[in-house]
């Protein structure tokens, strides 16, 4: 039986199809090989590799080099020497490692080191002025008692000011609700409030 013109038609176009396709998947397999050929592979030793980032912390560049995994927080505390930020609960959940980053409070445990880098980092260390003078925030701490066992007051303070800057301190309820994030285990909250209070019109004199 003889095929017609529409069936031969047909039947060259799948074979062109099927030539194309596998010529397509043998040049894209050549290029992986090729491409692979190129790439050296990744290792534990290549996966170890220190990232050299320079983050600039309070006022100065600092190159540190981390594993990529490194938070904000382990980068000040361990590789910076800035012991001052505290590490609570390393979940976000307690408020003791709040740092600023471009004058804006962040938890440094849930913020990647290699992601605040180019950015202006503050720490507690950073507040004091050249002469000691402390800022309006650590000042106010101290003359409202605002803190106890003191381990949760550098991320109150820090956040404090944050608050303040944020624009977020026009009561005491407002103070009560924007705070919220930082936990005082010894229950310092209604001097923390009468702090930022007293601060907050002295900053924004300054």
């Amino acid at each position: 039986m003889n095929s017609s013109p529409s069936q031969k038609s047909g039947a060259s176009r799948r074979a062109f199809l099927a030539s194309t396709m596998v010529s397509t998947m043998t040049l894209t397999l050549l290029e992986r090989q090729r491409a692979d050929a190129a790439t050296p592979p990744l290792t534990k030793d290549t996966a170890r590799e220190p990232l050299r980032v320079t983050l600039r912390i309070n006022g100065r560049d600092q190159q540190l080099a981390l594993d990529i995994r490194t938070s904000l927080l382990d980068a000040l505390r361990e590789h910076a020497g800035l012991t001052g930020t505290k590490k609570g609960c390393d979940q976000g959940q307690c408020g003791a490692c709040t740092v600023l980053v471009d004058g804006k409070r962040h938890l440094s445990c849930l913020t990647l080191a290699a992601a605040a880098e180019g950015r202006d980092i503050t720490t507690i260390e950073g507040l004091s002025s050249a002469d000691g003078t402390l800022h309006p925030m650590q000042q106010a701490f101290i003359d409202h008692d605002a803190f106890q066992c003191g381990y949760c007051t550098p991320g109150q303070i820090m956040s404090a000011i944050g608050c303040v800057n944020e624009g977020h301190a026009g009561s005491d309820a407002e103070i009560r609700e924007y705070m919220s994030g930082n936990l005082c285990r010894c229950a310092a909250y209604p001097n923390i409030v009468d702090a930022v209070n007293d601060a907050k019109t002295k900053m924004q004199k300054a």
